[in-house]
């Protein structure tokens, strides 16, 4: 367990750090984190708790991630930290010389032809078969109820459900995507926060998934549905796709970090990125969070890891360097002296050549998990399948059309992938599972929570409450309009680009639970309407 700070951060939110002893579930919406909490109280454990907070958040929280999403978790169960990667292929039938062809220089990011397979029903099958301890139907019950009874849409998520009409409005042209405006905006209008809203279609695909443990999606009526829509939107994605696909159990990859280790997923996902970051800042001193120096130091090591992570990162059998020399200490030696005293533009490096919602729950037994889903960029495809409400992710999007670059769309293949667990363990045991969500915010979030953890000293809490920012591009970073002034002068006076948000969706929305001996310690995002719920 960190040793931190038990007060505040002095720009934090209105929550305090929660604790707890015989459970604890962190989410992003209030009731996914009650669903959770109330499979812990039915004899269910932290897997149980995973996956019927993951399963209510696609009917709670449907701006971030829904059931044709993908999946990943990290599960420390058993003395011993398990990886799940749940993230869909191509389609057999998709050909980069085809896509070539009609003039298309990138992959586009709405309808069909980015649609992947998705990859969320089948994380939750793997999880409950391995390591639950209810059946899968006890785990979804809370879902199916929130989409048939009902619920009041919260605030937060009713700011981006309107976002999400409002462009999709304006960027959705065809009659193959009237399903999703009949789905989540059937008066013309999303739902306001406090409205009731139900998803009745969503209810009887969730009840499928809980009667045959997702055996259907992938293999049964739902797959010839999925598949038919799919086809008649103009997509390549096939019934043998989608009964084909299986859930991949993974080695999470880590690196030692001020006395401790931090997990990953490994690639196809980018939680490496958050690894070499930290691997790079690890070779300097910081005495306080809130210095130019100390911001300076993360802007260049995040820059440079995600330079090396847009290069290099792929699906794990197409990559051409290997993840252990991307994160040898030679690699991040010589990376860090590339850091001089003012802002530079990023470059990769040659090593040797070889939408979105967190979660977090913890039971007495010991269990953790990490887990996180996403359709990609908000509802993802724009895409539903009419009158099953699962909403298409478009994770495709991500594959590169250079022939010449290690995630170059293939078929079967896996694209780079934004959505990343992170979990911290101190000598062989586990401290914790943590997460920030929010696309490429994800790494930059990682690096920043377990530094003002393990650096500075933070509980849960004000790790998450702490100002954060954003690299964007080149020398340009977003940075919390609660940042200190001199801060943002004294980092544009190195050469960094700073602009000011106060958007709250702009920087990620993320989840702590850490263990200290028999109590569980948890803190939930301020900038979303996050929930610790304890037991």
């Amino acid at each position: 367990m960190p040793e931190f700070d038990s007060q505040f951060y002095p720009y934090a939110s209105r929550r305090n750090v929660v604790h707890a002893r015989r459970g604890m579930v962190a989410a992003s919406q209030p009731l996914a984190a009650q669903a959770g909490l109330r499979i812990l109280q039915s004899g269910g454990n932290a897997i149980d708790a995973a996956i019927a907070s993951a399963a209510a958040l696609t009917v709670l929280e449907p701006t971030g991630n829904g059931i044709g999403g993908d999946a990943f978790a990290l599960v420390w169960s058993q003395g011993k930290l398990h990886g799940l990667n749940s993230s869909g292929t191509a389609p057999r039938a998709i050909s980069l010389d085809a896509l070539r062809a009609t003039g298309m220089t990138r992959m586009p990011l709405y309808g069909a032809l980015p649609v992947n397979v998705p990859g969320a029903p089948a994380a939750w099958a793997a999880l409950a078969t391995r390591f639950g301890r209810l059946p899968l139907a006890s785990s979804l019950a809370p879902a199916i109820e929130y989409a048939r009874d009902g619920y009041a849409v919260t605030a937060t998520i009713a700011l981006a459900w309107k976002a999400a009409c409002e462009l999709f409005r304006s960027e959705l042209r065809g009659d193959h995507f009237a399903a999703w405006f009949d789905t989540f905006c059937p008066d013309g209008r999303a739902p306001r926060a406090g409205e009731i809203w139900r998803a009745p279609d969503h209810a009887a695909t969730l009840e499928s998934i809980a009667d045959d443990r997702a055996e259907g999606f992938y293999r049964g009526a739902l797959a010839e549905r999925i598949a038919g829509f799919v086809k008649s939107a103009g997509g390549l994605l096939d019934a043998p796709d989608l009964a084909g696909f299986r859930p991949e159990w993974v080695d999470p990859i880590g690196i030692d970090y001020r006395g401790h280790q931090v997990w990953e997923i490994p690639p196809n996902g980018q939680g490496i990125v958050a690894l070499m970051a930290l691997k790079i800042l690890e070779g300097f001193a910081f005495e306080h969070r809130d210095t130019v120096r100390t911001h300076h130091l993360q802007f260049e090591a995040m820059k440079l890891a995600f330079a090396d992570g847009m290069a290099h990162v792929a699906d794990r059998s197409k990559m051409r360097v290997r993840v252990e020399d991307l994160l040898s200490s030679a690699y991040a030696d010589a990376r860090r002296r590339l850091i001089g005293e003012h802002a530079s533009v990023p470059a990769p490096g040659t090593p040797p050549a070889g939408g979105t919602v967190y979660l977090c729950t913890a039971d007495a037994d010991g269990n953790m998990v990490s887990f996180i889903q996403s359709n990609y960029l908000g509802f993802g495809s724009g895409l539903v399948v009419p009158g099953t409400g699962i909403a298409l992710q478009n994770r495709g999007h991500n594959f590169s059309l250079d022939p010449e670059h290690p995630n170059c769309v293939e078929p079967g293949k896996r694209p780079y992938h934004t959505i990343i667990p992170g979990f911290l363990t101190k000598g062989g045991e586990p401290v914790g599972p943590f997460g920030v969500m929010g696309a490429f915010m994800q790494p930059q979030g990682h690096v920043q929570v377990v530094m003002n953890t393990l650096d500075f000293g933070l509980n849960p809490q004000a790790a998450l409450d702490a100002p954060r920012w954003e690299w964007t591009a080149g020398k340009a970073f977003l940075v919390e309009h609660t940042t200190p002034e001199h801060l943002v002068r004294g980092l544009a006076a190195r050469g960094h680009e700073i602009n000011r948000s106060s958007n709250p969706l702009a920087f990620g929305r993320g989840q702590i639970i850490w263990r200290d001996g028999d109590v569980l310690v948890g803190g939930t995002e301020p900038r979303t309407d996050g929930a610790v719920a304890a037991w």
